[in-house]
């Protein structure tokens, strides 16, 4: 089994996160993804704790299925390793700041030269133009410029650092990966391939869907704590009398109805139909309550056959063990290359052709390295040269 995207073929100069999972959805599809990697220069991904018998679990999982070529991109040799790879790899996928390819003889248009086809996706926190083009950022940056954490949080303690990294993966990844299959689709159009300029900050701002859609057409700031679906109504998480915390998102009429029966509060549904704030603050305060007065596991089974659109916090551990993540396959076994496996989170999307099996997780530096140069043509000899000046390894 091949999987729908056998004919790409991707280099990957990415490190960290952004790139690496845009690539990693990719190679799961059956992309031949083969990461450019400095041998000097370590992805600090590869040293992020957790660890499993000595490689980061991080790591392990993000570049599952890519080769790994050690290349010094700063000797002239290692430019024209890059050309000849050229004839094959039509994709480059970069997260550099503006301006670093290019003074690396690497930038798009000195590569489409070599090959007219090339699809060049750039990655980068704001974008390759605009007076923030240059400056570092983060997650949690890329989220605050764009808006986003203004009507996030509680509005007595302010907006709080997600566990997630929304704008590196929703951002810049999953932006990532459609602008290069339109490019990809385009290219069978047209023969011709193009540079993609993917901002996670921009990215970021279009998820801004409702209040951002709110705000530009109505004048409506969206605050914390004032949305129907950021805390202002009883759209909320409740906390169990043991401490743990349940989802409530009984929106509908029915919802509200089978939430309040489950209660045994049945007079309160008629609060949820209400958009005075008073009221919702109030059908806040009674959930709370009743909420309260249950420990976890009781209203866990409370709720299990009742279709109210509650549902309990779980952690990730719990998460894996639960009965619908488990039919849907959400965990894998990724060789490791000694003859064990290491458990992974599995490629979520579904084909009805199936998907090629994972066949290894993340490689060492240069893992592939001989490889790839035979491959090219390279001679042992040669190989051996390019190991001694450095070029390589």
């Amino acid at each position: 089994m091949l999987g729908p995207l056998a004919s790409l073929k991707v280099l990957d100069f990415s490190t960290l996160l952004p790139g690496p999972f845009a690539s990693l959805l990719l190679a799961d599809m059956g992309a031949e993804v083969l990461r450019i990697e400095s041998p000097t220069r370590m992805d600090l991904l590869r040293v992020l704790p957790p660890h499993d018998q000595g490689v980061s679990a991080s790591h392990a999982y993000l570049n599952r299925n890519k080769r790994s070529l050690a290349l010094d991109l700063k000797q002239p040799e290692a430019l024209e390793v890059i050309k000849q790879l050229l004839a094959d790899y039509d994709i480059v996928l970069e997260q550099f700041r503006p301006g670093v390819m290019e003074r690396l003889g690497l930038g798009y248009a000195a590569l489409k030269a070599i090959n007219p086809k090339l699809i060049y996706v750039s990655i980068t926190g704001y974008g390759q133009t605009g007076p923030y083009k240059d400056r570092a950022g983060h997650d949690l940056n890329y989220l605050a410029l764009a808006g986003l954490s203004s009507y996030t949080g509680r509005a007595d303690s302010g907006p709080v650092p997600l566990g997630m990294q929304v704008a590196d993966i929703a951002g810049g990844s999953l932006h990532g990966v459609i602008g290069l299959l339109a490019a990809v689709i385009a290219r069978q159009q047209t023969g011709q391939g193009q540079h993609l300029d993917v901002s996670m900050t921009d990215c970021a701002f279009s998820l801004n869907a409702m209040a951002g859609a709110g705000y530009l057409a109505c004048g409506v700031e969206p605050g914390r704590d004032e949305q129907m679906l950021n805390g202002g109504s009883f759209y909320d998480y409740y906390r169990s009398r043991d401490g743990r915390w349940l989802s409530v998102g009984s929106l509908e009429p029915a919802f509200m109805q089978q939430l309040c029966t489950a209660l045994e509060r049945p007079e309160l549904a008629a609060q949820g139909l209400s958009p005075k704030p008073e009221q919702q603050q109030a059908l806040k305060n009674e959930l709370k309550m009743e909420f309260e007065k249950r420990d976890f596991a009781e209203l866990c089974a409370l709720f299990a056959g009742v279709d109210a659109c509650v549902e309990p916090v779980l952690s990730v551990g719990e998460a894996v063990r639960h009965p619908q993540l488990q039919a849907r396959g959400v965990v894998t076994e990724v060789p490791r290359g000694d003859g064990s496996t290491q458990q992974q989170m599995a490629c979520p999307l579904k084909f009805s052709e199936g998907l090629p099996a994972p066949r290894f997780i993340g490689a060492a530096v240069g893992g592939h390295t001989d490889q790839v140069l035979g491959e090219l043509g390279f001679s042992a000899q040669r190989i051996k040269e390019l190991r001694a000046a450095k070029v390589v390894s």
